[in-house]
């Protein structure tokens, strides 16, 4: 017991120096011993490290999974040491949800078959983004988790405790200097001199040990840096295959349900225009101008006799087809666009042109004229103004 006791003495007398060291070191009342520049970069260095990484690891889970509440349910389990349950995706219920649909509105019918199809799809893609999940959590959130948990606890503890054996360091500078100024005046004072030379030498001794320590788990930094590294290369790896089964999926998808690109909508818009044409065709031409819509949101070039439908062929040329008499927009260019080929039609950011639609046209496109240049041009490189 009294061995506790004295420790315990001994622990306060310790924790007392040290506070009044920190304190007047922040006062300016006392010296304060610099690092050198390389320990500082180090330092910084860990923090910048530590900081990112806290950021991308918590970004990262959000978006595996968006659900705060499920996120809080895997941190509770992983706590706990237990296994986190199996949940559905969000496409495998979809899937579960259109399958059930499909059996009450009639699996015969155009409408349920059509749902079976698409459920299937996703509940494919549902299982794509669970493989996902489970590979970017053990190939990228592991590593980072372990290095916040496991290295950065043991540089932050080493750090603690290089920062106590400074302030000790500079405690037994600051009584050095006081039996100095005291032996000045009386000769009294060389034994308290020596004794403080003497703790000096102990604590520096212990300060440049712990420094040593410090610094080479600072350096460490750059291993941690490689192994995230790769980590990030799997990560990358991972999501790109989930996106292109993602992908594949929804190509077998619309080869099941008998469609291609623009070609569900393309029927619909070349019967607007045949429509268009034959009402003008047979209407005074009052009645046929009270039927179009006076300011069409893009304007559509009708199917003319006698000009090939290049669209329909897979082949544009803006050349063969004229622009409506009336009805084009403007827009202004938002960024600098280089055309792919001679059907596209390069754009400069801030330029005005004239924009309409073909019929069947892809929707994410125009046909752009500047003077006498025309092609084609991407919607998403445009404003559309009124």
């Amino acid at each position: 017991m009294e061995f506790n006791v004295k420790k315990l003495a001994s622990d306060a007398g310790v924790f007392f120096s040290r506070a009044m060291q920190f304190t007047e070191e922040k006062l300016g009342q006392a010296e304060k011993t610099e690092l050198d520049a390389h320990f500082e970069n180090l330092l910084a260095r860990a923090d910048c490290t530590k900081n990112w990484t806290e950021k991308i690891l918590r970004q990262t889970e959000v978006l595996l999974q968006p659900n705060p509440s499920a996120r809080v349910e895997e941190f509770l389990y992983e706590k706990l040491d237990r296994k986190v349950p199996s949940r559905v995706t969000n496409g495998e219920l979809l899937a579960q949800y259109m399958t059930e649909a499909a059996s009450d509105f009639g699996p015969g019918t155009p409408y349920g078959k059509t749902l079976i199809k698409v459920g299937e799809t996703q509940r494919r893609l549902g299982a794509a983004e669970r493989e996902f999940i489970h590979s970017a959590s053990i190939n990228f959130l592991t590593p980072l988790r372990n290095f916040l948990e496991g290295d950065w606890r043991t540089i932050s503890k080493e750090r603690r405790i290089l920062q106590n054996r400074r302030l000790d360091l500079d405690a037994c500078k600051a009584r050095l200097k006081k039996a100095k100024a005291a032996e000045a005046k009386a000769a009294l004072w060389s034994d308290e001199v020596e004794k403080a030379e003497h703790e000096l030498r102990l604590t520096q001794t212990e300060f440049d040990r712990q420094a040593e320590v410090t610094r080479l788990l600072l350096e460490g930094i750059s291993s941690t840096h490689v192994n995230h590294l790769r980590c990030l290369h799997e990560f990358v790896e991972s999501q790109t295959n989930y996106y292109a089964q993602c992908y594949q999926f929804m190509l077998d998808l619309q080869k099941q349900l008998g469609s291609s690109k623009g070609e569900i909508f393309s029927g619909t818009f070349v019967g607007n225009a045949e429509s268009a044409s034959s009402t003008a065709a047979t209407s005074p031409p009052a009645v046929a101008a009270a039927t179009l819509p006076a300011v069409p949101t893009i304007p559509v070039v009708p199917t003319i006799v006698g000009v090939p439908n290049t669209v329909a062929e897979g082949v544009l040329n803006p050349n063969e087809v004229k622009p409506p008499a009336s009805g084009t927009r403007r827009a202004r260019v938002l960024y600098d666009y280089e055309a792919a080929d001679s059907t596209e039609l390069a754009l400069l950011a801030d330029e005005m042109i004239t924009v309409y639609s073909l019929p069947g046209m892809d929707p994410d496109w125009l046909i752009g004229e500047r003077g006498n240049q025309k092609g084609k041009v991407p919607v998403t490189y445009l404003e559309l103004l009124s």
